[in-house]
């Protein structure tokens, strides 16, 4: 299927100072926790707020007619009102709940091969450390084959272990790494996408910018979003029906956890939108995109058994139109053949998925597995017909 890449969709790229031409993340030394950060945040705030005091102090000298308190004079006797708040359990379905239950379930990566580097997020999916990532994360934006990159995890703990990756697949952005020597991890639990509903709330848990375990939360902005992030030599594209939501979610993020509020796994965070001709750097501006864990449970299950992952199709070659998705060409036995489906056809909608550009379409398709059964729309000669037809498959 042809289709034009929206260039202000970006997979999310490694956080600034990494990338292929960078030097690789430093190994087998643990990563700074949030103790060295909220340090430094610290110091920064005692200097911020020094100088925030004095000129304040100042202010209140020069205003002050009773002298109670001056730059210069005594200080005011009276106690300070300080309320003990009490750090009480989280309440149910709150978003604090949500992040104690899954922030151990995910985890950092830092890649490194061949003299590039990067760095994004993952989920853990079994005690034994098998973790659930982007193909961009691990492949560098193509700087090396991912087989054979070196991947560090950095576990909720403060702890880290070397990872081997287990296989990708560019056309659903997906992968697997195994971490070496771990036990007892936190798998997360693994919801329904189909489930959720527009304006329902979610959290997004991940590494942003190398700031390990940061929670965001949000709203389900839209579902089934087309969102094509790529496109390789051979013209496959990588999209998907994307969960879009205003959760923020910037560099570093990809490869972690979308969840709802019972913290369920509902989608892996992969791509932000930027504004048109924007620093390709900038970040959040409440357009996130997560795929959909539906459809990444099937391509899990054939990577973690060693098999090629494989695809729905139509068998056809298709552009956009105002109406859809103009069929131009259709491939000999393939599934739009036997549904006698003819070029010059406009592909309107799929079973009620409307179809309204030829990404729509891919990533629509790509939304099912092989031999699921559909039903096409699209107008021929101006006359809106449908059929029925069995998607064929992408295996060799």
């Amino acid at each position: 299927m042809t289709i034009s890449a929206p260039p202000s969709y970006q997979q999310l790229p490694p956080p600034p100072g990494y990338g292929p031409g960078a030097p690789p993340p430093t190994q087998g030394v643990p990563r700074p926790r949030r103790g060295g950060f909220a340090a430094a945040v610290l110091a920064g705030a005692l200097v911020v707020g020094g100088g925030a005091g004095l000129g304040g102090a100042a202010l209140w000298s020069a205003i002050d007619d009773d002298g109670a308190v001056g730059a210069h004079g005594g200080t005011s006797s009276a106690p300070l009102q300080v309320v003990d708040t009490t750090d009480d359990d989280a309440r149910g379905g709150s978003v604090e709940q949500v992040a104690n239950a899954v922030l151990p379930s995910v985890v950092a990566l830092d890649v490194s091969a061949a003299g590039a580097g990067g760095s994004g997020s993952g989920v853990v999916l079994t005690e034994d450390g098998l973790i659930l990532t982007n193909d961009h994360v691990v492949s560098l934006a193509g700087a090396a084959d991912p087989e054979t990159a070196e991947v560090r995890v950095s576990f909720a703990d403060g702890s880290t272990a070397a990872a081997d990756v287990v296989g990708t697949d560019p056309l659903t952005d997906t992968a697997l790494v195994q971490a070496e020597g771990v036990s007892g991890l936190t798998p997360v639990t693994i919801g329904q996408s189909g489930d959720l509903d527009v304006g329902e709330q979610v959290v997004a848990i991940g590494s942003p910018y190398g700031l390990d375990s940061t929670v965001t939360s949000g709203i389900v902005s839209a579902l089934d979003r087309p969102v094509e992030v790529a496109r390789d030599e051979s013209g496959n594209t990588t999209a998907y029906p994307a969960i879009q939501t205003d959760a923020a979610i910037n560099h570093g993020n990809s490869g972690g956890a979308l969840v709802n509020m019972d913290g369920q796994l509902v989608g892996i965070n992969a791509s932000i939108r930027t504004p048109d001709g924007s620093n390709p750097d900038a970040g959040s501006i409440g357009l996130g995109f997560a795929i959909p864990i539906d459809e990444v449970v099937p391509i899990v299950e054939q990577l973690r058994a060693g098999e090629a992952p494989t695809h729905a199709r139509l068998g056809i070659e298709v552009g956009t139109v105002p109406e859809g998705a103009a069929v131009r060409s259709i491939e000999e036995g393939s599934a739009a053949e036997d549904a006698e489906l003819q070029a010059g056809d406009v592909i309107t909608r799929i079973d009620d998925h409307p179809v309204d550009s030829s990404g729509s379409l891919v990533a629509t398709v790509r939304s099912y597995r092989p031999g699921d059964r559909v039903t096409v729309t699209f107008l021929r000669d101006g006359e809106q017909q449908t059929t029925e037809l069995e998607l064929g498959s992408d295996a060799p």
